[in-house]
């Protein structure tokens, strides 16, 4: 699954197109993608909220040797 900043951020690059360009139809159709990546983004959350890796500390030794 696409994250919300990537969404976000593709929305935004087609709305630049589409003011860019001087074609009446595919600045109708880029302004139609962007609110549709834009609606499929609303929905996520801000940040990843998916399991954390647990915390794992270990001192190795000169040797190679996990110590605890």
């Amino acid at each position: 699954m696409l994250g919300k900043t990537y969404l976000t951020k593709q929305a935004s690059l087609l709305m630049k197109f589409a003011r860019t360009t001087s074609d009446s139809d595919l600045s109708a159709k880029l302004i139609s993608k962007a609110a549709d990546l834009k609606s499929q983004a609303d929905p996520l959350p801000d940040k990843d909220q998916g399991p954390k890796a647990p915390d794992v500390t270990l001192d190795a030794s000169p040797d190679g040797q996990a110590r605890s």
